[in-house]
């Protein structure tokens, strides 16, 4: 690729990255928020060292390496975001803990119009390297060991490559990818999802009744589209509740203020996706609640993260924050 330094061209030649550097950074940091931080960092310290670039390696390589260098002084170890599920054992529907904790703590969702583009078969490897659980997974390694594991086995960076970006030795790149694996391993690895985009006609099925039972708050409808050791989740709040019959007496118990919500379908993190809003304090329409993610294995839901930074998410997706409706309060 050609490259120019002048200061007209240079945002214009960078720009085309910024979709893959925020999906880089969004694996390496867990929020969509740091991620784009990160990304408008990178542009900057690339317009600014533009003029000594002067072509001497790939463009792209040459913005990976900056984005990866900007991701590794954001991501501290201390600093390692995770999922309920990571941080306590799961809390009773009939006493639940809603302490809740900083933003900083949660693996975050991300839009998919913000991470993924290309051909079918870059998409597939996109939207299964951008899911909440393989996302949180790489929470779990050491900021170097993440960025390892991404370059090689997300962007298939040859050892040499990943090397050099690193300022480090082929041997502890290799070192440092093996030590990441065996931690995955050694956490139960990355739960395996069998969602497909496009939806095959079965998974469009089971979300239609999902939705059709949600907003008509049928639990036993609800309950058998669950896994019967299914998980919900919901950021800010450290509880999480596991199990079809825990299920169905949190959302008869401390979840029945969901009763009246309508979904919104959205593209999150390469998985189905709705935005919950529930009815307005007002009685003039809905309000909104949280993003919820599913995450579907063996044609049933396994898992449901519902994030609940909504004046922050909604409008991330560009979404309404009032969906307009007189008697909200009532059931379709």
């Amino acid at each position: 690729m050609t490259v120019s330094a002048n200061p007209d061209d240079v945002a214009e030649q960078l720009e085309p990255y910024r979709r893959e550097l925020t999906a880089h950074c969004y694996r390496m940091l867990g929020s969509a928020f740091e991620a784009e931080d990160a990304v408008q960092e990178t542009m900057v310290r690339a317009w600014s060292k533009f003029d000594g670039f002067q072509g001497r390696s790939a463009l792209r390589t040459w913005l990976y390496r900056i984005a990866t260098n900007v991701c590794l002084d954001m991501a501290p170890a201390a600093q390692r975001r995770a999922r309920p599920m990571d941080l306590s054992s799961p809390t009773p529907a009939a006493a639940p803990d809603l302490a809740q904790s900083e933003e900083c703590v949660w693996v975050g969702p991300i839009p998919d119009a913000r991470v993924l583009a290309g051909d079918p078969a870059e998409l597939a490897v996109g939207r299964e390297t951008i899911r909440l659980a393989f996302v949180s997974a790489l929470q779990k390694l050491p900021a170097r060991q993440r960025a390892v594991l991404i370059l090689r086995e997300v962007l298939a960076w040859s050892a040499a490559e990943t090397a050099e970006l690193l300022g480090s030795s082929v041997a502890s790149v290799n070192s440092a990818l093996q030590r990441a694996r065996a931690t995955l391993a050694d956490n139960g690895g990355v739960p395996e999802s069998d969602t497909r985009k496009p939806l095959d006609e079965a998974q469009q099925a089971l979300l239609a009744r999902y939705v059709r039972a949600f907003e008509a708050f049928d639990i036993k409808a609800l309950q058998s589209l669950l896994h019967e050791d299914a998980v919900l989740n919901m950021p800010p709040y450290r509880m999480w509740v596991r199990g079809v019959a825990e299920l169905g007496e949190w959302w008869l118990g401390p979840g029945s203020g969901c009763r009246g919500s309508r979904l919104v379908a959205v593209e999150a993190n390469g998985t189905p996706a709705f935005a919950q809003y529930r009815p307005a304090e007002d009685g003039n329409g809905w309000t909104p609640w949280g993003i919820t993610l599913l995450e579907i294995t063996d044609g049933r839901i396994a898992t449901m993260t519902n994030h609940m930074d909504t004046e922050r998410l909604f409008p991330l997706w560009g979404l309404p924050m009032r969906l307009p409706g007189a008697g909200a309060g009532t059931q379709r």
